[in-house]
């Protein structure tokens, strides 16, 4: 089947994916952003009740007004303006289409495998973030069904044991929603305490919830099995073992962008933590006609890239394309 080649193909519509096609709107090329889920999915996966870091102005796109009740916006405001931004620029989203791989052709185009159709383009730009793949701590019972990468809202676990994994924003948030609702909840961190970066606002709220005993902390601790009802815990450095009662456990340990896949369309990556090689100018990749934007750019280093810069690449990633399709 010959199908027909676009200028540009962007994968993901997050902010970013969705801040690109804006800046290829705005230039009259041809595009199509494919997109595994629905527009800013990885958004709708968020907490129920999470709010921001950024302040509203700071994760706006496409000079259209996020507007929030309070200084820092709700993951529904977030939603919701995304979605208005996509309709309002009528930007071409394919949903629920997975990219299955990117292919350089012998004519310097690109194939697009997808679990539907073949799409080709002259360029493409990989804006796929990094919520995806839960970081795994490898260990026995990680994938049984009362364990949980993803959280959405306390009420189903209301006078339950809960046992939450990590010491960074998302496992303090999830573990203050979960006890603000009724739950037993420990927190268990392989460091001595919390993490230095979290958000101002809900660190002393942590500290004083531990300090009364309301929420049970294993500090320098790390858990090496997970059974239905319990989960084992080796206290460093001690190497002490102890069985904790648990009936639900939130491993809010982060996420990693899908090397592989990066990987597997030619982009280079650097050092453990996977970073791809990228003009620093322009962002593209080690694959000419190849961009990256976004998070997806900090390889492993995922605290690098946030909405709030990560928009920020559409233009000069965009400038760079539009030059080139001229010349």
């Amino acid at each position: 089947m010959n199908h027909p080649l676009y200028d540009l193909v962007i994968i993901g519509a997050g902010p970013c994916g969705l801040a690109c096609g804006i800046e290829a709107q705005k230039r009259g090329l041809s595009f199509l952003i494919l997109e595994k889920g629905n527009v800013v999915e990885a958004i709708r996966r968020y907490p129920i009740n999470m709010k921001f870091f950024s302040t509203a102005e700071n994760i706006e796109i496409g000079q259209l007004p996020l507007l929030s009740q309070e200084i820092r916006p709700t993951r529904l405001e977030a939603l919701k303006y995304y979605q208005r931004v996509a309709l309002h620029y009528q930007l071409p989203v394919v949903r629920f289409t997975t990219v299955e791989g990117v292919h350089k052709q012998g004519d310097g185009t690109f194939r697009l495998t997808t679990n539907g159709q073949d799409y080709r383009a002259r360029f493409v730009i990989i804006a796929t973030g990094y919520y995806d793949l839960p970081r795994l701590l490898q260990i026995p019972g990680e994938g049984l069904p009362h364990v949980f990468h993803y959280y959405d809202e306390a009420f189903a676990y209301s006078g339950t044991r809960c046992l939450v994994v990590g010491g960074a924003n998302s496992a303090i948030e999830v573990a203050l929603d979960l006890y603000r609702n009724h739950a037993q909840v420990s927190l268990v961190h392989q460091f001595e305490g919390l993490d230095q970066g979290v958000k101002y606002w809900i660190k002393p709220d942590m500290e004083n919830r531990i300090k009364k005993g309301e929420i049970k902390a294993y500090f320098s601790s790390r858990l090496t099995a997970i059974e239905a009802g319990s989960v084992s815990l080796r206290h460093l450095p001690s190497g002490r073992e102890e069985v904790l009662a648990a009936d639900f456990v939130f491993l809010m340990t982060g996420y990693r962008p899908d090397a592989d896949f990066l990987s597997r369309a030619g982009v280079s990556l650097q050092g453990e933590a996977f970073i791809p090689l990228l003009n620093p100018q322009t962002y593209e990749s080690t694959v000419p006609g190849l961009y990256l934007a976004g998070s997806i750019i900090g390889g492993e280093e995922t605290a690098k890239v946030f909405i709030e810069n990560g928009r920020l690449h559409s233009l000069p990633i965009l400038e760079d394309i539009a030059a080139r399709l001229k010349g």
